[in-house]
């Protein structure tokens, strides 16, 4: 193979249920997403052991190269995305938008019929993805300030804009796939 030829990747990535297992190769790969806030290891095997209904990883090559963390928020109809990582060696891939769908189509996620995710105003991947996702459901996608930087951060860190995808009726998602 001469060597300007990049090999095509032609598989994607599973798509599964994290485990407790997960958790240690989960916060390596949010170590290499800049510009993710790293939680403790700790944090990333509770919420694979304890959420995993509503968190997924992307593993490829025995690999876990792609992660989102969510939850159900409690006594609302509101699937909140909390993180959402994916290797460089599974950019391009349109992996984020499949691990979402996967998420608003688990029966867990049944009763959401909004997705909220918070995110800072240079996060512009972040935004990318949220508001692509939008539109291939053909949902509306508002955002405005939530977690704000004095008020709630002292100062240390942006303000986080809570953003809202009004998501359509199950019926329809299932149209839609």
């Amino acid at each position: 193979m001469p060597k300007d030829s990049v090999p095509t990747r032609t598989r994607q990535p599973r798509l599964r249920k994290p485990n407790a297992t997960d958790g240690a190769d989960i916060w390596a790969l949010v170590k290499t997403c800049k510009p993710l806030d790293e939680n403790s290891m700790y944090c990333n095997l509770v919420q694979a052991d304890h959420f995993r209904d509503t968190c997924v990883v992307a593993e490829m090559d025995g690999q876990i190269v792609g992660w989102i963390s969510g939850h159900m928020i409690p006594d609302r109809s509101e699937l909140f995305i909390w993180q959402v990582a994916v290797s460089p060696k599974a950019r391009g891939l349109g992996l984020g938008r499949r691990m979402l769908q996967e998420l608003i189509d688990r029966d867990a996620c049944a009763d959401a019929d909004h997705l909220k995710t918070t995110i800072t105003r240079d996060n512009a991947a972040s935004w990318a993805l949220f508001r692509s996702f939008a539109r291939s459901l053909g949902a509306p996608l508002t955002e405005k300030p939530h977690f704000q930087r004095e008020a709630h951060f002292d100062g240390h860190h942006a303000t986080e804009h809570m953003v809202t995808i009004t998501l359509p009726p199950a019926e329809n998602l299932a149209r839609a796939a």
